[in-house]
């Protein structure tokens, strides 16, 4: 990765990122006190989204190399295989936005503003990133897979969660509504998407080595 050339766009994909979580955070506790609840609880609310926290995943990943570069956190965030795996579950989240929820609710004002930054402008921002900057190598073919932990440790806090406050944050998962047989199988299939964006994902880097110019 050219160094030099990367770091503005990692300094611009860090401040879309925060931006975004920022912006839902501000609403999530407004929202919660409007109902007459807490900042608490629309903390809560907020932190049980793939998309905040695959959004909060991203901008820890844009982030911590340029403020903690030499930590060993800062080394983990700038590894390939983690940034390969923030990339892949943030294009899950533009993908499934926009086929699965774009149309359940209709957002407006900031809230619009929110689920843009969340929904398209982070994920293709981070695409874009990874297909200019990420460095040229050879993912182990495994690497999709290991990926796939991300979104099994979700569905497990995720369902963890929904037992606990009889709240689910997507309908497909909703096991007060469809049941635990519909609500897994549902997973599955976005586990399969979620294998199949990871693998693109991953052989980016390799094509961009097969075909690169030469110097």
């Amino acid at each position: 990765m050219d160094e030099v050339a990367s770091r503005p766009a990692l300094i611009l994909l860090a401040i879309c990122a925060w931006a975004a979580l920022l912006l839902q955070f501000w609403l999530s506790a407004r929202l919660a006190l409007a109902n007459g609840g807490t900042v608490l609880e629309g903390t809560i609310t907020f932190f049980g989204y793939f998309t905040v926290l695959s959004n909060l995943f991203v901008a820890l990943s844009a982030l911590l190399p340029l403020v903690a570069g030499n930590t060993r956190l800062g080394h983990f965030f700038a590894r390939p295989m983690v940034l390969g795996c923030a990339t892949t579950s943030i294009v899950m989240v533009g993908i499934g936005y926009h086929f699965l929820l774009r149309n359940v609710w209709d957002p407006q004002g900031l809230q619009l503003l929110a689920d843009n930054l969340l929904h398209y402008v982070v994920p293709i921002s981070t695409l874009m990133y990874w297909l200019v900057f990420t460095p040229r190598i050879k993912f182990d073919v495994l690497a999709p897979l290991v990926w796939c932990a991300y979104p099994l440790g979700y569905l497990i806090y995720v369902l963890a969660r929904g037992e606990l406050l009889a709240a689910y944050p997507y309908h497909f998962i909703d096991v007060t509504s469809i049941g635990y047989p519909q609500a897994l199988l549902n997973s599955l299939g976005l586990f399969f998407a979620f294998l199949v964006v990871g693998a693109a994902v991953s052989a980016i880097p390799t094509l961009r080595s097969r075909y690169r110019r030469p110097a």
